[in-house]
Parts: structure tokens; sequence; C-alpha cells
């Protein structure tokens, strides 16, 4: 038989593309300063802490639905530490570092956390075996979950060259944690130019800068200047910006004992008012039950119901005139405010240069020389696998597409199918979970920063009650609307125009007063008398 041959072209595409995977593989190798898969039992290489705190367990499982291996949160309710001591001390200081590692909540996660610490040298206090939460790292990375806090941490421990002291810097605004149970990856990409990016599986979700003070709470370059902590407050300081006016003269015909309420002297009882008809009667149909014992349950009495004659009947009892408003209530009389001619502002402490102040062309990275997980829990299943530290972020996108993309797209395929086999209901939970994600992503909008932990709380709520999914999404609609209407508005509530009155800006001022009032003693009546059965005594 005679052998085709392989045409030119096609045998030099041939040994381009190898060439090229063989290019790609080296620079990844290359590139690689740490990774770890779990392929193999971690008893031997990891370190798990024997501090008595710390009883969760680890296991070398499969993810579920998988034949790929990880590092298992086995138990509920636990505290978790193990730790992996690298081959070499790794430098964060002037060139890119990519931290990259997987974690799925097999479970879910209601509380507790899924991060790593990169850990300093031990130097500086810390030893394997007795890994704690003391332990000092110098990066912090990856999911934390529980009430309010729903975040992917990223805290750098930087130390203060001038006080030594090392402080934690909080990444401002950072990425919800997804509200599902596939598999993510988490990516901080640490670039030389003081740019960090963080990317859940590939896009990018946040992105600062390490010396803005708008990125990182606190800034990790401290203020210039701070409030001097001797400056005290002059004793003739005026912080009232209005006062009673001194000049003002209560009215000769202001009564401030005049009751708010009158009996209405004009009401007349409805016709077909049943005065000897009472509001409730004994239940003909209850009768008394065979165990009741008069001794020791007392005298047995039926249970009331709705009187059915007052039901057509314009009312039914005692009838009393209504009540309304005393045309002569004044409520106490109080001098109009003006505005203070004395008024200083509000005092503030002198500011004094800050001693602890420095500038900074880049972070002062400390090197890590392990990588310890170090949770607190309150649900089992959560798998973290694929940990690595790289140079380059196309080492780290080339992992996530040979280790990550292939078991993302299983899991998606068949949460798809199982929502395709379990029919509308199943249809819907699908569709709750879109609008979860979506107000996880309204709620991490800085525009609203003020109004978060109450966004993230209403979510919350959500996720563990589905079925008031839309009074959520109502919800968070109208908190949306307060702070629309807040910037448009000032804030402030409109002005209703003065009313007419001989005392000028003293009378607009006892209206406002005596409203208030009102709905003070309507609440204090509400909370102090008990509540009854409400009666027909309209007129």
């Amino acid at each position: 038989m005679e052998r085709k041959r392989i045409p030119f072209q096609i045998a030099l595409l041939f040994a381009f593309c190898a060439a090229a995977l063989l290019n790609l593989s080296s620079s990844s190798v290359s590139d690689t300063i740490f990774y770890e898969s779990f392929d193999q039992s971690f008893e031997d290489r990891w370190i798990v802490s024997v501090k008595d705190d710390y009883k969760g367990v680890w296991k070398h499982s499969k993810s579920d639905g998988h034949d790929d291996f990880g590092l298992l949160v086995s138990e509920k309710a636990r505290k978790y530490a193990i730790v992996k001591e690298l081959g070499e001390s790794v430098s964060l200081k002037d060139r890119t570092i990519v931290l990259q590692f997987e974690t799925r909540l097999q479970n879910g996660l209601e509380c507790g956390g899924a991060y790593l610490k990169y850990l300093r040298p031990q130097e500086a206090g810390w030893k394997p075996r007795d890994l704690d939460d003391e332990a000092p790292y110098s990066i912090m990375f990856g999911p934390d979950k529980c009430g309010a806090t729903n975040k992917v941490h990223f805290i750098l421990k930087h130390k203060n060259p001038k006080s030594g002291e090392y402080v934690e810097h909080h990444l401002k605004y950072p990425p919800s944690v997804p509200s599902d149970k596939l598999t993510h990856v988490y990516t901080a990409i640490l670039k030389p130019d003081n740019e960090l990016r963080i990317l859940i599986d590939g896009e990018e979700k946040k992105k600062a800068y390490f010396l803005s003070a708008d990125d990182f709470d606190p800034p990790i370059i401290p203020a210039k200047t701070i409030p001097d902590a001797d400056d005290k407050k002059p004793e003739d300081w005026d912080e009232r910006a209005r006062i009673p006016d001194p000049d003002a003269v209560k009215p000769d015909d202001w009564d401030e004992d005049a009751p708010m309420e009158i009996e209405d002297e004009g009401a007349v009882k409805p016709d077909g008012w049943l005065d000897n008809e009472p509001e409730e009667i004994d239940d003909p149909d209850a009768s008394k039950p065979e165990d009741w014992d008069d001794d020791e349950d007392g005298e047995w009495e039926a249970p009331k119901i709705d009187n059915p004659k007052c039901v057509t009947a314009p009312g039914c009892g005692e009838w009393k005139r209504p009540m309304k408003m005393n045309p002569a209530y004044k409520g106490k009389w109080h001098a109009a405010l003006i505005d203070n001619p004395n008024y200083k502002g509000i005092w503030k402490p002198q500011q004094i240069p800050n001693p602890d102040y420095f500038e900074l062309d880049k972070p002062n990275f400390e090197p890590i020389v392990a990588i310890g997980i170090e949770i607190w829990t309150m649900q089992d299943g959560i798998l973290f696998d694929n940990i690595l530290i790289a140079s380059d972020e196309k080492t780290a996108a080339t992992y996530r597409d040979t280790t990550w993309q292939p078991k993302f797209q299983v899991e998606k395929e068949k949460q798809k199918a199982e929502f395709a086999a379990s029919g509308p209901s199943d249809s819907l939970s699908g569709l709750q979970k879109k609008v979860f994600d979506l107000l996880y992503k309204i709620a991490e909008n800085p525009f609203l920063g003020a109004y978060k932990l109450k966004i993230l709380d209403l979510i919350e709520k959500g996720e563990k009650q589905p079925n008031i999914t839309i009074s959520i999404l109502v919800s968070t609609v109208l908190i949306l609307l307060t702070v629309f209407f807040r910037l448009v508005f000032g804030g402030k509530k409109p002005v209703k125009p003065a009313e007419t009155s001989n005392f000028g800006d003293a009378g607009t001022s006892r209206s406002q007063e005596r409203s208030e009032e009102r709905e003070q003693e309507n609440d204090k009546e509400e909370t102090s008398a008990p509540r009854r059965r409400s009666t027909r005594r309209e007129t």
C-alpha cells in the first residue's frame, strides 16, 4: 500500500502548534512559584495545627461529581487550621505576583470563611503546628460570609516604618461571594505599579491602587495631620446655631392646660344602635371539654365570638360621643427659635502633624514563606483546590483554563439539567438566584456605601426565605429611591408654607410643636394602654 504524504503546509502547522504548546508549557512552569493540586494526599506535605481550639478534621476528598481531589472541610461548626511551608521565601516587591485558588462551597456558606493567609517568615513569631488566628500574615485573600458580611477579602498587613506597628489595611468595597455551590476560582494580581486586580472566575471584579486613600481602609499612607488630643473646647464656645428668642413672651390667651381632644357635642347616636347588645358573646357551639377539671383548670368559660347582631347594626353596647380635636388646644408654649448671634460653629480640635506619617512610592510588602488556611465555619463541604502563586497573570489564566474551566462547565451543565428536569418551581429558583446575584452587585456599588449593610441584610433574609424574593426586591428598590430623593432634595423634608398667625414665626413654630406633641401623645397612649377591640362609635 502506498503511504500518503502529509502536505508541507500541514506539517509546518503541526510543528508550529507543537512549538507554541511547548513554549506555553515551559513558560507556565518557569513562572509558577508554587502550585498545589491536591492530586496526592496532603498529610505528608501540609501540617495540621494541634492547637486545642482547632478540632476540625481535614480530608483528602473528591469534588462532588468529579474525579478531581481537593482539601475538604469535613465537619460543621469547627475551627480549622493547616499550613504549607514554601520551598523558599517569596518576595512581593518590584514584580507581578498572582495569588490564585479554587473554592467550592458544596453545602453553601451561611456563616464562615474560605480564605487563605499568606504568612510571613517564622521569625515573626509562629510555628506550623501551633497555627492559629494570631499567625502573622502579609496578605489575607478569599471569601468570607456571615450575617451582613459578604465579601471576597483582600487584607494587606503593612508595617508602619515610623511606629513599627503592623496595620491591617482592608480593601474597600470588595466583591461579593458567588451565591451558589459551584467551583469558583479567585485571583489577586499585584502589579509593580501599585495596581491590584481581583478576579472571580477570570472576570475582573475590582481594581484598586495600594497607595490610594479611596481604596483601602485605613489608607496605607496615613494622614499628614491628626486632631490634637490635648486640644480642649473653650468653655465659652457656643455650638447652638439657633436659640429661643429671649424677647418672646407667651400670649395672654395661650392656655397650656387645654386638652388635645374633646367630646364632639354635635355627635348624635346613629339610628339602630343596639345599646343592650354586647359586642362579643359566648360561642354557642363551644362545649366544656370532657377532661376539664374545675379544681385544676378553674371555672370553664366559653370562648367569645363577635356578636352576629352587630354585623349589620351601626354599633353595639354603650354609645359614647366620639372625640374630636380641640380647636383651643395649643400645647406647651415655647419661645420661637432665632439665629444665635454667638454661634461659632461645631468645635473641632486643631490639626497637628501626624508623628506616624510617612511617604512611600510602593508598599513595603513583607515576604511570604507559607500558605495557611485558618478559618471558622458553620458549614462543612468547603473544598480548596489548585492553589497557585505565579509571577505572570498569563500563567494563572492557563491554570484557570485547564483546571477550573472544565469542572465549572460540567457543574453548570448539570445545574441546568436539574433545573430543566425539576419543572417550573425550580426554574423560579434559578430566576431567584439571578435576582440575588443582581442585588449583591447593586450592594457593592460605592454609591450605596451607607446602605450596604441594610441591603445585604435584606438579601441574607431573602436567601433563607426564597418565597419573599419579590418583597426583597421591592425593599431594595425603595432604598435606591430613598438615596435618589436625598440627592435631589438634599435629604430635607419640603418646607410647608407658613401659617397665617398674629405671632409670625412663633405661630408657625407652635403649629409644628403641637403636631409633634400630638404624635408623641398618640405614641404614648399606644404603648401604655392595653390593646382592645375597636368599637363602632362613629356618628
